[in-house]
Order: structure tokens, then sequence, then C-alpha cells
């Protein structure tokens, strides 16, 4: 909380803080692979780019506009690409490296490796695709869900630490994105360390998905069937699960004392809305928005998410690419026209009972009626988290960690109809204040002294996860850096920079997985008997 400005009146304290400053360039900065060329991999090649001492040297990816886009603008320019620098799938960069390394030793001149990897393909992809540069020993940051199932999310576990009795070799992190944003950072210090609330009774957190993106993502896009993917709680909350138990129940990093777990978790939800019975009458038989006569006063109308001016901003133009990832290249072209003309070509692409159902289930349909999809993830869904008492053992905590140990409750409520896109908001209860945030503003209520202080962390207005892409970034390569340069031990650099283990990352996951289990079952979980049942039994 240095080099903040503060004013104050006879009631309140505003402070505002200054954005995170761009990490200095060493010797032999940390060279990164970025394995999958989506929304995602653009946006950690943006991020390495623009707030890390670190390079992009090299993509991976099979569809050759979107591996081009990142090379073009993160790595080659306008030269041809060098050996070493794009592969097609993981599986030939993972031939090509072996077979580096051995011309290496057998004193060959060869390209310079890479020190890391960032996996962003489709989440069911990886647990292969981290298995496979097993033998690498790549430090790895895994976009985020880990894997669609626990099963997988153990693999994965398994094949970074295979024996839990030695040290890691190698960084591991995951997109948790929302714990690395000044943010949170700052309201956990706030919570945490400086107690300004006192014990902590209450959260409430509110996860707006904003409806023009739930639509985009899990009722039209790679999101929006559970069979091929995963339930909408894991893919798109599982960060907000993982927030609300860093906020207030997660151990420091680093320290002795064991996790303080929920007892009990509750969740209900369905698919409330984007269902058949729901279609307006006017539509008709049609399946696709640019055939269907209800088009213009359709709210979900693909035509109009897609190319309506109100709706423009950095969100809809990744959603574009999305779709038509050929439109990139006619607006390098300077076509405009041809851009528009080839987005609403892909959006009147269309399915009917004579398509195979493998390649309906496999395909994204970004044109079709919200009404008549096959997606069956919930478009609203609540968690409820409930904590026990539970002291530790005398000598092994102090009287203020011993207060983080005190019963609680934490409320997640997901929404995908909202005018804001993943702009959360939290509320925060305990004994001596309450914490209201917004994203942008962290507001301290005092009980006693009935003074408010109004905290202004740094957020860039164009980042839906306010800065956390850059934050994960930024402690992801400088712990690298860290190692690479400085001689800092992978166990230091994993606890003092990425924050947390992957015992950690596993526990968030694993609460999500028992909010399924309770949603599904319409019954209250008890967490430490089912993570004694479902979950150390992979060990």
């Amino acid at each position: 909380m240095a080099n903040h400005s503060d004013v104050s009146t006879a009631d309140q304290t505003i402070v505002r803080l200054p954005s995170p400053q761009k990490l200095e360039f060493s010797a032999s900065p940390p060279r990164i692979l970025i394995i999958g060329a989506g929304n995602r991999g653009v946006t950690y090649a943006r991020a390495i780019k623009n707030t890390s001492n670190g390079v992009v040297a090299g993509v991976v990816e099979p569809i050759t506009l979107k591996r081009q886009h990142i090379g073009r603008t993160y790595i080659w320019g306008k030269r041809e690409p060098l050996e070493g620098e794009e592969f097609e799938d993981y599986r030939q960069y993972v031939s090509w490296e072996l077979k580096r390394r051995k011309r290496a030793a057998a004193g060959e001149e060869v390209p310079e490796g890479v020190d890391a990897a960032f996996i962003c393909v489709q989440d069911s992809m990886h647990r292969e695709v981290v298995e496979a540069l097993a033998p690498l020993n790549l430090h790895i940051m895994c976009e985020k869900p880990l894997a669609p199932t626990l099963e997988d999310c153990v693999g994965i576990y398994k094949s970074i630490l295979p024996n839990r009795d030695v040290q890691p070799t190698r960084l591991f992190a995951v997109g948790q994105v929302l714990r690395y944003t000044p943010h949170n950072m700052l309201l956990r210090e706030l919570l945490r360390e400086d107690k300004v609330i006192g014990e902590i009774m209450a959260v409430h957190h509110v996860e707006p998905v904003g409806w023009n993106h739930f639509v985009h993502s899990f009722v039209r896009g790679n999101w929006r069937k559970e069979s091929v993917s995963s339930p909408s709680l894991l893919a798109k909350c599982c960060h907000d699960i993982d927030l609300l138990y860093w906020l207030i129940a997660a151990p420091a990093p680093g320290s002795n004392i064991p996790a303080h777990v929920p007892k009990d978790i509750s969740s209900s939800g369905s698919l409330q809305y984007f269902r058949r019975n729901r279609k307006p009458a006017e539509a008709g038989a049609a399946t696709n928005c640019l055939s269907c006569a209800f088009e213009p006063k359709c709210q979900f109308s693909a035509k109009r998410i897609y190319t309506a001016s109100y709706l423009a901003g950095p969100n809809q133009e990744g959603w574009k690419r999305v779709v038509c990832p050929e439109i990139e290249e006619c607006v390098t072209a300077g076509r405009p026209e041809a851009a528009q003309q080839a987005l609403l070509e892909r959006l009147c692409q269309d399915y009917g009972d004579e398509t195979p159902v493998h390649e309906v289930g496999q395909r994204q349909w970004y044109g079709r009626c919200v009404y008549e999809t096959d997606n069956d993830v919930c478009d609203n869904q609540t968690v409820t988290l409930a904590w026990e008492d539970e002291p530790v053992a005398d000598g092994e905590a102090s009287l203020e960690s011993l207060a983080d140990r005190s019963s609680k409750t934490a409320t997640l409520q997901m929404v995908a109809f909202s005018k804001k896109i993943c702009r959360r908001s939290t509320s925060i209860y305990g004994t001596h204040g309450e914490i209201q945030t917004d994203g942008a503003c962290i507001i301290v209520q005092d009980f006693s002294t009935g003074q408010k202080k109004s905290h202004y962390p740094h957020v860039a207005q164009d980042d839906s996860h306010e800065d956390g892409d850059e934050g994960l970034t930024r402690a992801f390569l400088l712990a690298i850096d860290r190692i690479k340069n400085h001689g800092v031990s992978v166990t230091d650099a994993q606890r003092e920079n990425i924050g947390c283990s992957l015992s950690d990352i596993i526990m968030g996951h694993a609460l999500v997985f028992a909010a399924e289990k309770a949603r599904k079952s319409k019954t209250v979980v008890d967490f430490p008997d089912w993570l004694r049942k479902e979950m150390f039994q992979g060990f």
C-alpha cells in the first residue's frame, strides 16, 4: 500500500493506488511458448509483452490464421518465422524440443529453447498437454479450469509432482487470475493482515456474466454443453470459488497451519431460460438468426451481438475473432467490407437433421437460435459455503490467525442476465465493520467510529479480469526470472511470487466439484468427508 495518495475529510478517507510497474528485463529474459492461440492465448501474449520481463518465443496452434496472428503480432513480425517459433500441435513441439536438446548435447548450434509454456487449449485437453510436456520439465501456467473432472485434476497433480515427499523442480500456476488483481490483493491484505472489519462473518459475491457474454460462450460457444466441456460453474466461476476460499480461509503461502476448509456446501441452479419452450412464437421454426423473421426484434440476435455499434468494444472484437478467425486477415489487409461479409457468412452456418451428431456437438454454431441450441449448462446458480469454528493445536497459531478459523458463510451467485460483463461485486460483513467492493473501489465502513475509507486500486478499463491477466503473468514470469537469473529455488519462487501451491490449486477446484455434487443430488455435502472419499483416495 506504499506510494498511495490520500484525501481525507471529517468522515471519509479516499486512497488511490498507482498502477503496477512493468518488470525490468534481465540479461536472459524468460522465454515463453503459447500453446493455443485462441482468445486466452492472445490475452496472455499481450500481457507478456505489455507488463512482464519475458518474451513470447513460440506458438502452438493448429489453425493457421490464429497461429499467424500471434506470430506476426508478438514473435516474428514482418519476417518469416524461424525454426522453433511455430508448431501445429503440442506433440510436434515436444518431438522437436527433444531432438533440439539432443542436437545441443552433441555440440550442434541450435535455436534457444523456452523456459515455460502457457497452456491455453480447450479444458478437456489440459491433462494430455501437461502430461506430454512432463519430460521437458518446463515451468507451466495452465489456463483455468485446470481440468473438467476431479480425476484429471489429480492426474495433472501427479504428473507435476509424482512424489509428494520431493520438492518440485518446476513452477506450476493456473489461470485463477482473480488472485492477482491489484484490487483483490489489497482486499485480502485489508481482511487478513490488517483485519479492518474484525472477524469475517459472512460474504456475498456476485459474478454477473453478462447476457451477451453468456449467449456467446455458454449457449452457442465452446462451453455450452457439459459433456464436451464442463459445468458453467467450473468453466466460468471456478476462480470465483477460489477467490472466496483465498480471501477468507486459505492459509498464507508457506504457513504450517492447515487449510480451513468449509464444513458444508450446498448449491442450486439450472438452465432457466435458454430452452425451446421459451422461444417467441414469431420465430416459428427458424433455427438460425439470419433466416428468422423475428431477428430484428430479438435481443439475442447473433447479428446484433456481433455487429451492433452499441455493443462495440474489446469483448465484441474478441468474440468476432472467435466466430470468424479469418476476419483478422481482412482487417489487416484493410478490407472491412470483406471482414463483415466473412462474419455474416459464418453466422449463417447451421445444422439440421442430416448433420452428424458428432459434428453438431464438436462445432460451435454462433448464428444458431438461442432457443434451439444443444446447450445444457446452468444460466443461474447459487453456491453456499459454510465454515465451522476450527481451532488449531496450542502453540501452532497466534490469536490473530485463530480468528481466521472461526465460523462464517460465503455465498456465490452466478447470474447470466446482467449488463455488466464479469464486473464482480462483493459484500463482506465482519464483527467490527463491513466492506463493499465492485472491482474498482473497496469501501471499508468502521462500525465503532463511523468512518468510511475508500480504496481505489489500479483497474484497466478494457480488462474484464481487472488486471488479473497481467498480474498473474507478471508474477509467473518474475518467478521464472528469479530462478533462471538469480539462483532462487523453485519452492521459494512458487511461494513468494505465485503465492499458492499445487495443493491450493486443487482445493479451489475440489470446492467446485463438491458444489456440483450438491446441486445435482439436491443435498448438503459434508465437504471434509467428501474430500477424503473423492480426492485423497486418488493419491
